[in-house]
């Protein structure tokens, strides 16, 4: 797999599709690998018009990892964010956003569509309005604003998301199962043998969860992002399910209304999660976006 140093870190990437086409920067969530976005997902974006660029965020995947940081106190962390005191984090959302560009530059692509996935999104919109000259678009799907007053998600739902992971491969794969099921879309059937393959590649690839530990408390230390969503200038396409138990609808409406001029897909039935029965309409949703930036 190709790597780039780029930002002092080192970054595994891959791309699909035709490189003299537009660029897409796709961004994944917390501790997700660049495989959470779908291969047959990235040939349909790339049949779209885009040329696919999907990455390991640093701590996740084969990109670096920050292992001497140690593992963070998550409570405490969110403890301080609580009360308005500053989390100690090895890097923020900012450093993250700027590895993104980093990995265009080392790429030699100037300009991308750039896309996010959750706390991706989170990522996406600091690369949007931290560095403008490089965004063509923006597409930010089930994320938020960072808004500490926001609705919260279901309580079921997060402490799913948060327990930890058993040790062992077997172990691992029954819990982290039950966690998608937990988020997965009401709306669509769920996929049990597409999330067993996706979850089974992904603990053979580069399990880390020490960095998705370290990954969560650099978007606590980033803390609000709401002053800074108004001067986002890209075409921007919200999206977000109706039925999301871990951030629910309010916080993409909230994100479409701060940044002007967004566009706000909602998707009945979809949770926290990218099922197949949702991509038609999110690539022909991002193919429409870019055309209109690409005019």
């Amino acid at each position: 797999m190709p790597h780039v140093t780029a930002n002092g870190i080192q970054i595994e990437y891959e791309t699909v599709g035709d490189s003299s086409s537009p660029a897409l920067l796709l961004i994944a969530g917390n501790g997700a690998q660049l495989t959470f976005w779908d291969d047959a997902l990235c040939e349909r974006l790339a049949n779209a018009g885009f040329f696919v660029i999907r990455f390991d965020n640093r701590d996740a995947g084969l990109s670096t990892r920050f292992d001497a940081a140690g593992v963070p106190d998550f409570m405490a962390s969110i403890k301080a964010a609580m009360e308005g005191r500053p989390v100690e984090s090895a890097y923020t959302l900012a450093d993250m956003a700027d590895d993104c560009v980093g990995l265009l530059e080392a790429l030699g692509i100037n300009k991308a569509h750039i896309c996010g996935a959750s706390m991706g999104g989170m990522i996406a919109q600091v690369v949007a309005y931290r560095h403008p000259e490089h965004v063509l678009s923006l597409t930010s799907i089930m994320s938020n604003t960072g808004n500490p007053h926001a609705p919260q998600g279901k309580p079921e739902a997060i402490a799913a998301v948060v327990a930890p992971a058993p040790e062992g491969r077997e172990a691992f794969l029954a819990h982290t199962l039950q966690v998608w099921r937990q988020i997965w879309s009401p709306g669509f059937p769920f996929e049990e043998a597409r999330a067993r393959a996706f979850l089974e590649k992904s603990y053979a690839r580069a399990y880390c969860p020490q960095g998705m530990a370290r990954q969560n408390t650099a978007l606590l230390a980033t803390g609000d992002r709401r002053p800074f969503l108004g001067s986002i200038q890209a075409p921007t396409l919200v999206i977000h399910g109706v039925a999301d138990p871990l951030i629910p609808l309010a916080a993409g409406q909230e994100t479409a209304e701060l940044i002007p001029g967004a566009k706000l897909l909602v998707i009945e039935g979809m949770g926290h999660d990218l099922p197949t029965g949702v991509w038609p309409r999110i690539v022909t949703a991002m193919a429409q976006l870019a055309g209109h930036a690409n005019a």
